[in-house]
């Protein structure tokens, strides 16, 4: 890929990284939280707001949709310009944007503030996978990415309750509000630590590669044209515009031929193809997609089914989906440890778990479809699909990494956690147009539309175990020719 991989590396810890860790994952943190915490305040913001139904779904699509968009360009420009000036710009403008967004006076100015804060984010997010590739290496570095991974998943299914105890405490009319104003002080205080505990941006300016503006243009063309008709499909896929999958694919072609070009002609392209080519690389962004696809659909449904179905309250929402949160907590803090020693098994174990937890959480709500007791009841097995959960986030992503060197890692992250929103946009189109279809079909059935869409997120997570599976028998005929199947873990 680079010289990198083969020069000697002198590594010297610093003495803050773990404080420095932790500024990144509260930015992290706030950044994934956003993507579910607004869902349980779109009822009340359509009172307050008198929102229509595609305004509501553009305040929250359209911040997927900008999140995906930079993710790539800003990891590049953190390799390059400096990782702490990218974090910081980007972490300034999610509080300010947050501020804004809380004021919002009407619909419109909350969706063009969404799309603002989206940017933010994706500029701040690939920032943090490259701090941890820079601070950390050896069994650190998967303990970061095991915190990191708990991270990923407390944030998106805690994202409910944190939203309806503000709804709680707040009231209806202005709870909503709170749901963007609680970043202010989060943000404030990671800025300021954010400049005491970060390290500083050393590179020379004469080592700054120019950023590749055809390219980055051209993948935002091809990611925008393939999520945007994904994110409008949630609820009606018959009038989302298909038509821009096509304009995706042919700008997906022509990005590829121009970042040869430029890998050819002046040796700093976008994206370095190298990175597919690596193998533990390109199986950790495969999987990572897949499982996203499956992983965050899970609480879409079940918040529409607890929420419209059984009439929850959002913080009664919340805390039924607590469960999943703690069981992926615990075990990713284990699994970052663990990663070095038992390395794809403990993803392949960690897929097969979620299944199981899915798939008894379905039988559950079958048979308490009209009890008072099923939040409580479904506890349990989501308690199981969380501890799975932590299992396979974590580990994957510091197998994905563990062959990248550490100069790239900004650009590397941006485009795992590109495929990770593609990924989740291509399973809430699935799971959303399943669970509405088979809603409309059966005149107002609740209890069938979650069967069926949990049914389709079981589907998801078991591609991607097959996509572990497969590796992991690959890796094994790899062992037995005597080839090694990595570097590292992917065993």
């Amino acid at each position: 890929m680079s010289d990198d991989r083969t020069a000697p590396e002198v590594y010297t810890p610093d003495p803050r990284r773990w404080r420095a860790l932790s500024v990144c994952l509260v930015a992290g943190f706030m950044s994934l939280l956003d993507v579910s915490i607004v869902n349980v305040a779109l009822p009340a913001m359509q009172t307050a707001l008198r929102a229509s139904a595609a305004q509501l779904s553009w305040i929250v699509s359209g911040y997927a949709l900008t999140f995906g968009l930079v993710l790539v360009a800003s990891g590049r420009l953190g390799d390059d310009r400096g990782r702490r000036r990218m974090f910081v710009t980007g972490l300034a403008l999610f509080t300010l944007t947050s501020a804004v967004a809380g004021f919002a006076p009407n619909p419109e100015v909350l969706v063009a503030v969404r799309l603002v804060q989206g940017v933010a984010a994706g500029l701040l997010s690939p920032q943090v996978v490259g701090f941890i590739q820079d601070l950390f290496r050896g069994p650190e570095r998967g303990t970061a990415f095991g915190m990191f991974g708990a991270v990923v998943g407390i944030s998106t299914a805690v994202g409910p309750l944190l939203g309806g105890l503000l709804l709680a405490w707040a009231g209806d009319a202005d709870g909503w509000r709170w749901v963007f104003f609680v970043n202010i002080p989060i943000g404030v205080a990671a800025l300021v630590a954010a400049f005491r505990l970060l390290p500083a941006d050393t590179a020379p300016a004469g080592e700054r590669r120019p950023l590749d503006l055809g390219g980055s243009a051209l993948l935002g063309v091809a990611v925008v044209a393939l999520m945007l008709p994904l994110v409008l499909a949630e609820r009606d896929p018959a009038s989302a515009p298909w038509w821009l999958v096509a304009v995706s694919v042919v700008a997906l072609v022509a990005f590829v031929a121009w970042e040869r070009r430029a890998k050819r002609v002046h040796g700093h392209p976008l994206v370095d193809f190298a990175l597919l080519r690596t193998r533990s690389y390109a199986v950790g962004a495969s999987l990572g997609a897949v499982y996203f696809a499956g992983f965050t659909s899970i609480f879409f449904v079940l918040t529409l089914y607890l929420q419209n179905g059984l009439g929850y309250t959002p913080l009664q929402t919340g805390l039924t989906l607590t469960a999943f949160a703690l069981g992926s907590a615990v075990t990713s803090a284990l699994s970052g440890r663990l990663v070095a020693r038992f390395g794809q098994p403990m993803i392949v174990v960690g897929l097969a778990t979620v299944m199981v937890g899915l798939g008894v959480t379905d039988l559950v709500l079958a048979a308490t479809a009209h009890s008072p007791w099923t939040g409580l009841a479904i506890a349990g097995p989501l308690l199981l699909a969380g501890a799975g959960g932590g299992l396979v986030i974590a580990p994957n992503q510091t197998l994905a990494l563990s062959e990248i060197p550490h100069t790239s890692g900004g650009t590397a992250g941006g485009v795992l956690q590109t495929g990770q929103r593609i990924g989740t946009a291509i399973g809430l189109s699935a799971v959303g147009a399943v669970f509405f279809g088979r809603l409309t079909a059966s005149g107002g059935d609740w209890a069938d539309a979650i069967s069926h869409g949990l049914l389709i997120t079981v589907g998801l997570v078991a591609l991607a175990l097959v996509l572990g599976v497969a590796d992991l028998v690959a890796a094994r005929r790899a062992r037995g020719r005597g080839t090694p199947a990595t570097a590292t873990g992917r065993r």
